[in-house]
């Protein structure tokens, strides 16, 4: 027996659940399992032959064989290893000497260290108490303003689940079958477009208004200099890179000192050179990584997938270089884990059939709204909510397609799509040398104490800088899968924390401990909200809902607002893993109907939904901070610092829905 009322009944059912404090991914089981007996009943029959049974087995299978969520464990691993072994106390303080001319340096530091560090380890909680416990007293000591201590620390913490590598994208990638490295692609510029809006708004605001944030004791604004290198400036120059080269000339009067505290040996002198080098030799890296992946591997990857030209006797000409649907990782592009919100069906199917059935059947056109499989390949462009989409990938149909030899200008008009545009290389030598002048900008101002400064910030930065880097440009130049890419991240993190010299058996123990915790609780949402959404098809209720939505007759924009206004509103009573398994997957079906690109959808998504952590009354990061912040610091006190930035994101997708290239062309650039 099946009934649309039933299915909008467990709908309304699990948010009541959910807010009256019921574990959701067992509520989730629960609903599903009670209502798909009642939609499955058959008194012919004896209960224990009721086919929801089936349908739990099967959902359960499909979500054991998800290659996608392989990479939540080892990316959330990396996080609690990172966290525990304590990396960030100097970093905190040598940011905060880099930036301390600015506003509201201490606010600015706290922001900086709380979005790299939510980023290289993307547990949102962890991070803002752990920037509770470091910055909050150090500011209010300093007379910062309560709302702006609160709000730097609980916004920049909730970063780490929109900037990459993102747990959150992960699942969203889960939920709609959309490739995770084409999510980490677009999630970059919004992401980093999101924290530097934070910044702009934290330094206008100490502008405007000085005595949120006074300004620092010069006590705790400078650096001391230790005595070799002020005898460097003594001795041999003002300038430090001089200064350094001339005494690698002339070490005499540098090892030779009258102080002993201020000789220098010929190594420590060559160590010091190459940390002042360190900025020029580290930019030019990294471009030089860009210039070789984008000139010389992208295109020899590409035409090496293309295959070797046709030969004569061969039947028709291949196909054009494959599209970025088949470069996605393994798994990437399974279907969707609450695929049965996308379809109705009246009867299960039977045990040993692939989990992937119950999304999808063959055999059947696909109806409105319903997302397409992998096997499923849309010719037409996606036009995009407030612009057009880039081309496609050239088709097998692009090409000629006769008998006999091979068509030489079709060989090398592919070949010639391979090449880099134009554009690139006006932009990169631009970018180049704008960056390098102002490396030498820089090295022409530098005094000892910033050379100081920047050999702490190399020292305290760079090694998790170098890490989260390597995690991210691996898995963006498609050298390695996410999680491939997310295990190098845990090799990584187990160095970097046995080099720190803090980290111990109890530390990895319960790193162990917390990330088998939030794996499990990961992997038992996706078992319920699979059999909840599955339920959920065959009683109707996503009919209904589609029938609803199209009969409003929405263009692109307006069905764009309304679902993200619903999710923003969802986002205050629910958490963002609740709102992922079990509301997302109800709107996915109608990006087809609407000619939304997915991408471009999941993204807007997870920029909504930093408002969960930051939106009274189940602000989870108000709590967190509450928690570890001194006892004259009140709930309102927090929540009043965090909505300015509530307005920040709101601000942030309307950019995004102006100009949502923005999101969709580094992945079309990296995918082609």
């Amino acid at each position: 027996m099946t009934d649309p009322m039933l299915g909008l009944t467990m709908l309304g059912l699990i948010v009541v659940m959910i807010m009256m404090g019921f574990p959701t991914a067992f509520t989730l089981m629960g609903l599903g399992m009670v209502f798909g007996f009642v939609a499955y009943f058959d008194p012919a029959e004896a209960w224990t032959a009721n086919r929801a049974f089936d349908l739990m087995v099967q959902r359960t299978y499909g979500v054991m064989t998800n290659d996608t969520l392989l990479s939540v464990p080892l990316f959330v691993f990396m996080g609690y290893i990172i966290e525990r072994a304590a990396l960030v106390d100097q970093m905190f303080h040598s940011v905060q000497l880099a930036f301390r001319r600015l506003p509201a340096s201490l606010a600015v530091a706290t922001l900086l260290v709380s979005t790299f560090w939510g980023i290289a380890s993307g547990i949102v909680g962890a991070v803002v108490v752990l920037m509770g416990v470091i910055a909050m007293r150090p500011m209010l000591a300093a007379g910062y303003d309560t709302r702006m201590a609160a709000g730097v620390i609980t916004a920049g913490g909730t970063l780490g689940i929109l900037i990459p590598p993102s747990v959150m994208l992960i699942v969203y990638a889960a939920v709609s079958g959309v490739s995770v490295v084409k999510l980490y692609a677009a999630a970059m510029v919004p992401g980093f477009l999101l924290a530097f809006l934070y910044l702009v708004y934290v330094i206008g605001w100490a502008i405007i208004n000085p005595k949120v944030a006074p300004k620092l004791d010069p006590a705790l604004s400078t650096m001391p200099v230790p005595p070799p290198i002020a005898l460097l400036h003594d001795v041999y120059s003002s300038n430090v890179i001089v200064g350094l080269v001339k005494a690698l000339l002339s070490p005499a009067r540098a090892t030779r000192a009258a102080a002993p505290e201020a000789r220098s040996t010929y190594r420590s002198l060559l160590g010091n050179l190459g940390a002042a080098l360190f900025p020029l030799v580290f930019s030019a890296a990294i471009f030089g990584s860009v210039y070789w992946y984008v000139v010389v591997y992208q295109p020899a990857s590409q035409a090496a997938l293309a295959g070797p030209a046709p030969s004569s006797t061969s039947g028709p000409a291949l196909a054009a270089p494959l599209g970025s649907d088949q470069l996605r990782e393994l798994g990437s592009g399974a279907t969707p884990l609450g695929g049965g919100l996308s379809e109705r069906r009246d009867e299960p199917l039977e045990v040993g059939q692939p989990a992937s059935g119950l999304a999808e059947r063959r055999d059947e056109p696909l109806e409105m709204g319903r997302p397409a499989s992998l096997a499923e390949k849309r010719d037409e462009p996606v036009e995009m909510v407030g612009g057009s989409a880039p081309a496609p990938a050239a088709s097998a149909a692009d090409l000629p397609n006769e008998l006999g030899a091979p068509d030489s200008r079709a060989v090398a008009a592919a070949a010639d799509s391979f090449d880099p545009p134009q554009q690139f290389f006006a932009s990169f030598w631009v970018s180049a040398a704008a960056v390098l002048a102002l490396i030498l900008f820089f090295y022409w101002h530098m005094t000892h104490e910033h050379f100081v400064i920047m050999k702490l910030l190399i020292r305290s930065v760079m090694p998790l800088a170098v890490l989260t880097v390597v995690v991210l440009a691996v898995i963006l130049m498609g050298i390695t899968t996410a999680t491939e890419s997310a295990a190098v991240g845990v090799a990584g993190a187990l160095l970097l924390a046995l080099f720190s010299r803090k980290f111990s058996l109890a530390r990895l123990k319960e790193s162990v401990y917390l990330t088998s915790k939030t794996t499990a609780m990961v992997c038992w949402l996706f078992v319920g909200s699979a059999l909840f959404s599955a339920v959920f098809a065959v009683h109707g209720g996503q009919q209904v809902i589609e029938h609803w939505v199209l009969s409003m007759d929405l263009s692109p924009t307006q069905f764009m607002l309304l679902s993200q206004a619903i999710i923003f509103f969802l986002g205050w009573p629910l958490e963002w893993t609740e709102i992922i398994v079990i509301f997302v997957p109800i709107f996915i079906p109608l990006l087809t109907h609407f000619n939304i690109d997915p991408i471009l959808f999941g993204v807007l998504v997870a920029v909504n939904l930093q408002a969960a952590f930051l939106s009274p009354p189940v602000a989870m990061s108000a709590f967190y901070l509450k928690g570890v912040s001194p006892p004259h610091v009140t709930l309102n006190q927090i929540f009043a610092g965090m909505m300015p930035y509530m307005l920040i994101i709101i601000f942030c997708m309307v950019l995004i829905y102006i100009w949502p290239g923005m999101v969709l062309w580094l992945p079309n650039y990296l995918y082609r």
